[in-house]
């Protein structure tokens, strides 16, 4: 669902780059209570594997692809804060190196793919997480259903978008239930990935998901004929399964396997987005990406003739990239957090 430089007007697109910036704002603030030092370098992993599984579109209609969009699946492992940061991390990657989304519109996209789904995809998650049995397989389940709804959410975040700024006249009706029918069918795969993602981590180190945290139930205890809350005791710590360290490497190493070698037998149809563009007579609005000569625009690798090497190299580097500023900037506000503390402790004393 990257929107192309062109689509959306320019005093829309500076509107959306202003609420994009406002919002990493408030999620660097925010990710300082999410992130410590087993969910920093976590995060950094978390955004690598996003870009990974977004070179992996799936077909989903006719002519149709979709892939990833990874609000709801960063959400609930590292947080909502972070996870906006996570996406941002990962959109900003793709624009500059991979000239994939418009630079002029990466408001739109942080927006609409960040913001939009991460905020979606959490509060129904919350919302689930509180009536459902605790439990696992409740988390999954919930991970399930908030990333389906999360999809169609993004595409009605855009259609409203392109209603006030649309560059084209075409009928918005007609766009919106193009976007919304088709990325309801994308929402499944989305659903798919997170709730296999979010189950598999959750299965080995279920403390490294964020949202799975503080879900352990009240023990009851019958008084006199009445249920009252047993008195809380701090349970003993419990030996992982599972090293952070080997999870951490586990996942890297499933980043380069997807961007490396799986994304080679991505589907080649056009994404949501780009169909109902097609179909609508929106594409012809696309301007050239100002990052269109990059070494690795396009997902491929300048002057690699092979495309299979090409595309493996670039999913390769790109992942590379990505948790290296992830990570980066994921330590430098768990720093931040650190070096406040000392501040509140002297506030609060005071």
């Amino acid at each position: 669902m990257h929107v192309p430089d062109g689509f959306i007007n320019a005093p829309v697109s500076a509107v959306t780059g202003v609420v994009a910036a406002g919002a990493i704002a408030v999620s660097l603030k925010g990710a300082r209570r999410e992130l410590d030092e087993k969910t920093a370098p976590l995060a950094g992993l978390v955004a690598a594997f996003i870009f990974a599984v977004q070179m992996l579109n799936f077909p989903v209609a006719a002519g149709t692809s979709g892939h990833l969009l990874g609000g709801a699946l960063a959400a609930i492992l590292v947080g909502p804060y972070t996870g906006v940061l996570c996406v941002s991390v990962v959109l900003l990657m793709q624009g500059i190196l991979f000239a994939d989304g418009g630079l002029t519109a990466l408001g739109v996209n942080i927006t609409d793919m960040a913001i939009v789904t991460t905020v979606v995809a959490y509060a129904v998650f919350r919302g689930l997480v509180k009536v459902l049995p605790r439990g696992r397989r409740s988390i999954t389940a919930a991970a399930f259903v908030s990333a389906l709804l999360s999809v169609p959410a993004a595409a009605v975040a855009f259609t409203l978008l392109y209603a006030v700024g649309g560059t084209t006249d075409v009928s918005i009706d007609k766009v919106a239930t193009a976007m919304v029918g088709v990325h309801i069918l994308i929402g499944l795969g989305e659903a798919a990935i997170t709730a296999l993602t979010v189950g598999a981590v959750i299965a080995v180190r279920p403390d490294l998901v964020y949202g799975a945290r503080g879900l352990t139930q009240q023990l009851k205890l019958r008084v006199n004929g009445e249920l009252v809350d047993a008195p809380t005791a701090t349970p003993a710590p419990v030996a992982a399964r599972t090293s952070h360290r080997k999870v951490w490497i586990t996942g890297l190493v499933a980043s380069l396997i997807l961007a490396g070698f799986v994304s080679f037998y991505a589907s080649a149809s056009p994404d949501g987005l780009e169909k109902v563009a097609e179909d609508q007579g929106i594409a012809e609005a696309a301007k050239a990406h100002s990052a269109a000569d990059s070494p690795l625009a396009d997902y491929g690798v300048k002057d690699v003739s092979n495309a299979r090497i090409s595309g493996g190299l670039a999913g390769v580097i790109g992942v590379g990239v990505t948790v290296v500023a992830g990570t980066g900037v994921f330590w430098a506000v768990r720093r931040r957090r650190t070096a406040d503390a000392p501040e509140v402790s002297r506030s609060q004393v005071a």
